[in-house]
């Protein structure tokens, strides 16, 4: 695990050999070409996957991205999901948005995503599929309620050291801040034990991802608007995966637009972890910046919390977070 002084080694002679060369580090970012948002990475025999949702506002499927070193990377073409293969009355217009995937404790892995404004369960015994949807209706595991305050959307699954499952979702309409909804789910990955629960941090908008380091509950999420430069990542901290998450960390918010960086509003993150370091996986606007319509590109950062157990401040970077010696995993 890289100790603090290494870590900003590190980024300090990245930093220079960008400023003396002109030519980014291997793994600069954006870490792949093209223009896609809400990143979800599983690590899994060494070869990372990336996952995210194609610009502007989805499209019929999913981007799917894989490397061995941080360098070269595929391209890839899952059989699931689509928005045709998606079925269900209550679905709106909207595309294959946010992705996130997890290996179940039965070996398998499952991916959460939202169609149609509704939240569908994949699960395939590869990362790259074939996919399949979990139910035999090949319907949502979350409906879309009309009239409610929950835009059903952003799925984040996550397992906790005693093997429990959870799952969180929920944005707002109208670019107003939204509600998190969270539930332990069955064994199975995607039938409810119990009904779902507000876990509403502040300063909540959208993007629910679940963090965990020495018994503490790091619920981390996104608010502003993705389409311009108010969108950033926040986190709340409790005592269980069901909250309550009524204060905010400390430096919260961690992730956001730095003018100076030429970094417009990053957020809709994921965290992962390599040789026991954390980071951060995030889309930004693209460069020179424009909203409209909205481009967005795929960074990797390093992560860290300070000694009290608080998410320190991320510093975006152009290095990103390779070169990195030996395997992934």
């Amino acid at each position: 695990m890289f100790g603090r002084l290494e870590l900003l080694l590190y980024v300090l002679l990245a930093g220079s050999l960008v400023q003396a060369t002109g030519v980014p580090a291997l793994g600069e970012n954006p870490v792949v070409d093209g223009y896609f948002g809400d990143p979800t990475v599983l690590i899994h025999e060494g070869t990372l996957y990336l996952m995210a949702t194609k610009d502007p506002w989805g499209g019929d499927d999913l981007a799917c991205f894989s490397t061995t070193d941080l360098k070269s990377w595929r391209s890839h073409t899952l059989n699931w999901p689509t928005y045709d293969a998606c079925i269900s009355e209550s679905k709106n217009g909207n595309r294959v948005w946010a992705p996130e995937v997890i290996r179940g404790p039965d070996g398998r892995f499952y991916l959460y995503v939202s169609v149609g404004s509704e939240i569908y369960c994949g699960v395939a015994a590869h990362p790259l599929g074939p996919w399949e949807n979990v139910r035999k209706d090949r319907g949502p595991i979350v409906h879309s309620q009309r009239g409610s305050a929950v835009h059903t959307i952003d799925a984040s699954p996550f397992i906790d050291t005693d093997g429990r499952v959870y799952l969180y979702w929920g944005s707002g309409h109208n670019w107003e801040n939204g509600q998190c909804m969270a539930v332990e789910l069955e064994p199975d990955m995607h039938t409810f034990r119990g009904a779902a629960k507000n876990i509403t941090p502040p300063n909540y908008f959208e993007g629910p991802h679940m963090v965990k380091r020495n018994g503490k509950y790091y619920l981390m999420y996104s608010e502003g608007k993705t389409i311009d430069k108010s969108y950033q990542v926040r986190y709340a901290v409790g005592d269980s995966p069901l909250g309550s998450f009524t204060k905010e960390g400390r430096n919260s918010p961690i992730l956001s637009t730095d003018e100076q960086l030429s970094v417009w509003g990053p957020g809709h993150h994921c965290v992962f972890s390599i040789h026991g370091q954390d980071f951060i996986a995030y889309h930004r606007h693209r460069r020179p910046y424009d909203p409209d319509p909205m481009r967005r590109q795929i960074c990797f950062d390093f992560l860290s919390f300070d000694r009290d157990g608080w998410i320190e401040r991320v510093r975006p970077t152009e290095s990103g977070i390779a070169p990195l010696a030996g395997p992934l995993e």
